[in-house]
This record gives structure tokens, sequence and C-alpha cells, in this order.
């Protein structure tokens, strides 16, 4: 399926053009389209210090939805965000989840158990105030980056800029997918509008967003906060979540 990413000329750099994109502060939006239809909404965040994850409130429950994180800290102003990887019943991250430089969760180095977590290879979002990466989960117990946030998530979308060879390309099974990939220190968030399958959400990133690594975050129950797009998912209930705050008051 041959995509196209509505871009504004100003960002000649992509080699495309398109409807004009909108900024919020420091987080960039644009679409994807197919056939002159929006299938997938972009979010560019590189301004690493005001990105956020949030799981749970001053009294350890979680927060479960973007509106209860606003509600609880009045002071947030939240430009973005995002459903951040998978989560067990109890709302607990499946695998590795760092918090304001604070492991609450460890690495979770099992196979072969069910679940898109467990196919492999899996990997890891992490960052600090200046540095992201995105890596398969045994790079980063390799690694020493320091992490002021990590989450785990599985799949590997794209693994050195090619499509994880797990998927199928003519796959039948279509949901709603969001995923995080990352270029030029510069992360960029991926949810589709309808469903699709694995196959044709990674190809967003490798031959769209020209992106060499990317991880998968969830499918069905996927949601973002995207003023720019007018797009406020809240039906799902969530574990950890990315958020983008704009103050300095979203401890």
């Amino acid at each position: 399926m041959k995509l196209k990413v509505s871009l504004p000329l100003l960002l000649s750099w992509f080699g495309m053009s398109g409807m004009p994109s909108q900024t919020l502060a420091n987080t960039e939006y644009f679409e994807i389209k197919h056939n002159n239809q929006v299938i997938a909404d972009v979010v560019k965040i590189d301004e690493f210090h005001k990105l956020k994850l949030a799981l749970n409130d001053a009294q350890n429950k979680p927060f479960k939805r973007f509106s209860a994180i606003l509600k609880k800290h009045k002071d947030c102003r939240l430009s973005f965000a995002m459903n951040a990887g998978m989560y067990h019943a109890t709302f607990e991250p499946v695998g590795l989840y760092v918090e304001q430089s604070k492991q609450l969760y460890p690495l979770n180095l099992q196979k072969n158990q069910f679940g898109n977590f467990f196919m492999q290879p899996n990997g890891v979002v992490a960052w600090n105030k200046n540095k992201a990466v995105i890596q398969t989960t045994q790079q980063f117990k390799n690694t020493a980056f320091q992490s002021m946030y990590a989450t785990q998530s599985g799949p590997m979308l794209v693994i050195n800029g090619s499509i994880n060879p797990i998927f199928v390309k003519n796959s039948e099974s279509l949901k709603i997918r969001n995923g995080v990939g990352i270029k030029n220190n510069q992360l960029y968030f991926v949810i589709s509008r309808g469903r699709i399958n694995f196959y044709d959400f990674a190809d967003i990133f490798k031959t769209q967003l020209k992106i060499n690594q990317a991880l998968y975050l969830d499918g069905s129950i996927s949601s973002a906060y995207i003023p720019q797009a007018k797009r406020n998912d809240q039906i799902y209930e969530l574990g950890p979540m990315f958020i983008y705050d704009e103050s300095k008051q979203c401890d």
C-alpha cells in the first residue's frame, strides 16, 4: 500500500508537500494520507525535558485516562498524550518502566510467551533531557543508557531500516495501532485513524518517515490526545502514558 505524507511546503527537507501541518509549542503535527484520506496522525517531539511518562497518581492509583492527569494536576498544560506500552489487567506495565529516573518495573527478558509484547524482537524507548533511544530489548540490556524515562513494548516495527520480518504483508489482522520511531534524535509518535495490519503500519515508519528504528506500542486500545488533530481518545482505560507538558507543574 503506497501512502502519502501530508506536510507543509515549509518542510522542504522532507521532499514532499501538502496541507499545512500545525505546531503547538514544541510538538509538530502532520498527517499520513492514502487515497486522499488521512489514515494516521503523527506528532514529532525533540524537546525531551518536557516529555514524561505517567502511570500512577500521588496515592499510587492508576490514572487510566488522559483526563485524570489533568484533573489531578490542574497546572498541567498538556499538548500531547498517548498510551505508552502494554500493561496487565492491574494497569502495571508488562516490562521495563522508568519514571523520573526511578526504575519501577524491570526489563522483561521472557520469550516464547503469548501476546504482541513477546513477539521478537521487542524493544525499549528511553530518553533523558538530551537524548532518546529506541533499541531492541537485548541491545538496551547491553548498554548503559541513563534513562530519565523508559518503557518497554513489542514487537519492534522497524530494525536498522528493515521492517520486522515476522510481519505478513497482506495480513488480515487489522487494528487501530500506535508506535514510536526515532530519527535525528527526534521521536515520531504515530497512531492510525482506522484499522491497519502490522506490515502496513511499520511501512509508514520505514517508507514514509524514513525511520530506521521504530517500536510498536499497542493495538485496539491505542489512544491519543492531539489537539491539532482534534483528537482526544477517552474510550479505553490505559496503563503507562506519554505526556508532553508545556508547564513545569506536572510532576
